[in-house]
């Protein structure tokens, strides 16, 4: 019987994932898409997890998909040569240039231009906004002093937030690259970016995606930075996914903010018709506990009900104890709260006369009909997949099966709301292939004599052109 769970699960790779039999109990569990993150990869040990994650997903007759997430512009204090506790009211230098020990008084500051882009005033935030500081001045060359406003241990490698300040770095860093050429060579799925502040970031990795792949693959924009969220519109008309990533929203942001945020940036991205992603501390507890707060259970549902297309675990499954039973328990949230009437997509049809506009219409106009006549799949014959990104947008109560010879978007689909997808290479006449598709429906369980589906194709089929057909036919 098919796994009747829609909302898709990202689950990250780690020390707690190299295992070959959890990564297939993970894939029967729930876990649709594989993060790989790129603040902790060497690029062998992401090969070979990335070959893992395949052979299993084929044998499973699956198409689990593979995300590359980018570190982004991560700013860190270096190391400390001691335990240090800061007070209110210390003074301390952060310091560029050539990298040091810290102390009390003077700590490294891995951002040579800090000094330039910062102003009296503004606040530097450290390990996830546990210590505050406030600027007192900068001698715009190699030193910022500051006050400490909120004391605590100060230790090595931290991360740093500066939430007033516009910062000069790209995007995508030197190291962003690298490690995106990588993945672009392991033919992942999606590539993430962090740290978006503006549609140019995403043109400047699109760029880099065209110039060393022959395939598209699509740009999930995360959004952590309060200049993202000022420019969302803009944003989503350069990326073909969001992610909500609460993490370093929540420090550069005040937290309370966050849940508004999130549900903004969620009716965005259904607006725009693409996938969103939450993501941080969803299942936190689950870490080291077999059982989750029932806050975590609430926030995982309600994401869901925001209309999320997928909601994502970091350390539960990199580092956790219970990287299965976390997908599984998230899962079974997932299945009891996304048929629920309370969940409000927006429904507006089309509008923008762009040259998609015929396909979009015939999607919009399947999903509603399906509801209509209670029909339980929608198959559609695509080779781009658009098709696909747009019926799961309108979120139709029928299964949203998609039939592709093209291998390449076969998990790259496996992101999107209620959609699965089949390899499927026989394009002949229409009525044998439509009888074709449907016996497969049939027989993958998703549908039984006398169901009503609905299908969506090119004519000529042969052609494997814009869908423009829609036809009804029974089991």
């Amino acid at each position: 019987m098919p796994n009747k769970k829609r909302t898709k699960i990202v689950a990250t790779l780690g020390p707690s994932t190299s295992d070959p039999d959890i990564i297939k109990k993970m894939i029967l569990e729930g876990a649709d898409v594989f993060r790989v993150n790129f603040s902790h990869a060497n690029y062998e040990g992401v090969k070979k997890n990335i070959k893992m994650i395949r052979e299993i997903s084929d044998a499973l007759d699956t198409s689990t998909a593979i995300l590359a997430d980018l570190q982004g512009p991560k700013l860190r204090v270096g190391l400390m040569k001691e335990e240090v506790v800061v007070e209110p009211g210390d003074t301390i230098l952060f310091c560029t240039g050539k990298e040091f020990e810290g102390t009390s008084k003077r700590v490294y500051m891995n951002y040579d231009n800090f000094p330039k882009d910062v102003k009296a005033g503004e606040r530097v935030l450290l390990d996830d906004g546990k210590l505050i500081f406030e600027i007192i001045a900068t001698n715009g060359k190699d030193e910022v002093e500051t006050k400490v406003i909120q004391g605590g241990p100060l230790r090595s490698r931290k991360g740093v937030n500066l939430p007033n300040t516009n910062i000069s770095l790209p995007a995508l860093t030197i190291k962003d690259k690298e490690d995106a050429v990588f993945a672009i060579s392991q033919e992942v799925d999606w590539i993430a970016l962090s740290f978006v502040r503006h549609a140019e970031d995403l043109k400047e990795l699109q760029a880099l995606i065209e110039a060393h792949s022959e395939y598209k693959i699509p740009i999930i924009a995360k959004i952590e930075k309060p200049e993202a969220v000022k420019n969302i519109d803009k944003i989503v008309a350069y990326c073909d996914g969001l992610m909500v990533a609460r993490g370093d929203l929540g420090v550069e942001i005040p937290a309370a903010e966050v849940p508004l945020i999130q549900k903004e940036l969620v009716l965005t991205a259904k607006k725009a018709r693409i996938p969103v992603i939450i993501a941080t501390q969803m299942m936190e507890t689950m870490i080291t506990s077999l059982t989750p707060t029932r806050a975590e259970v609430n926030d995982v549902a309600n994401s869901v009900m925001d209309g999320a297309d997928a909601v994502m675990l970091s350390g539960e499954t990199s580092v956790g104890k219970y990287p299965v039973e976390v997908i599984r328990t998230m899962a079974n949230i997932c299945i009891n709260v996304e048929n629920s009437p309370l969940i409000n997509v927006p429904q507006e049809p089309p509008h923008v006369r762009t040259n998609r506009y015929i396909t979009k219409s015939i999607c919009y106009h399947a999903a509603n009909m399906a509801n209509e006549i209670e029909a339980r799949a929608i198959c559609t014959l695509t080779n781009s997949g658009y098709t696909a990104f747009q019926i799961s947008a309108w979120r139709p109560d029928a299964h949203i099966l998609v039939y592709t010879s093209n291998k390449r978007i076969l998990s790259r689909l496996n992101l999107l709301w209620g959609v699965k997808s089949f390899y499927y290479d026989k394009f002949v006449s229409t009525d044998e292939t439509v009888e074709d598709v449907n016996r497969i429906a049939c027989k993958s369980g998703f549908v039984k004599k006398g169901d009503y589906l609905i299908n969506l194709a090119a004519m000529p089929i042969v052609d494997k052109g814009m869908v423009n057909t829609l036809r009804v036919s029974q089991v």
